[in-house]
């Protein structure tokens, strides 16, 4: 098997992504996990960056729209890093095992991403909540593409379930590594991740 260089998961750099914007994000991240949107104030999101809460309104115009930038943004990424692998990896076997290795790699840097979309996508506005719908729907469809070439006799309705049914598995760090041995925990998740997108049944 071919390594793949795993495209990175840190937020890019543009004009409007400035490094105390950064640094919001991810306090933000933290905090919205451990508490939820709705517990965490403006004076508290301030307080963690050091600065005063109506001071967030320079980066932010809202703490909705924080919540946006926060899961759109790494919707946007994962999109970037599926896409980038897919332009890479011609072989599909490589490619799943790549897509894995990616996934999982976000997974266990950042499982607060996690909790905060499975808990708060309902908080965003609603065309906020369709981009991320959007961007995860495509992001889908590359898994769908490599597992319908791997398992060519897999309908594409075959492939979005197994996709999401392998995501379920993957993003259970939140849960599955806090208390455990983060290498043990990854080791465990891709093996069982490769042996459920390979299976030979699975386009029978």
């Amino acid at each position: 098997m071919v390594a793949v260089p795993t495209p990175p998961m840190t937020p890019p750099t543009t004009p409007s992504s400035t490094p105390r914007k950064t640094q919001i994000l991810q306090e933000a991240a933290q905090l919205f996990a451990r508490h939820g949107f709705h517990g965490v104030s403006i004076v508290e999101l301030g307080a963690a960056v050091g600065i005063s809460g109506p001071a967030l309104y320079r980066h932010f115009p809202s703490k909705e729209a924080l919540l946006a930038r926060m899961l759109i943004g790494v919707s946007e990424r994962l999109l970037a890093g599926g896409t980038a692998l897919a332009g890479q990896v011609a072989d599909p076997s490589e490619l799943l095992a790549a897509l894995v290795d990616f996934q999982l790699d976000f997974s266990l840097r950042e499982p607060e991403l996690i909790t905060v979309h499975d808990r708060d996508l309902a908080n965003l506005p609603t065309p906020d909540r369709r981009q991320v719908r959007a961007l995860q729907r495509a992001y889908v469809e590359i898994w769908v593409d490599a597992l319908c070439r791997h398992s060519p006799g897999l309908t594409a309705e075959g492939g979005r379930v197994a996709a999401h049914g392998v995501f379920g598995l993957l993003n259970s760090t939140p849960h599955s590594t806090p208390r455990g041995d983060p290498e043990l925990a990854a080791g465990l998740l891709r093996r069982m991740a490769m042996i459920a997108l390979t299976d030979p049944a699975l386009g029978s």
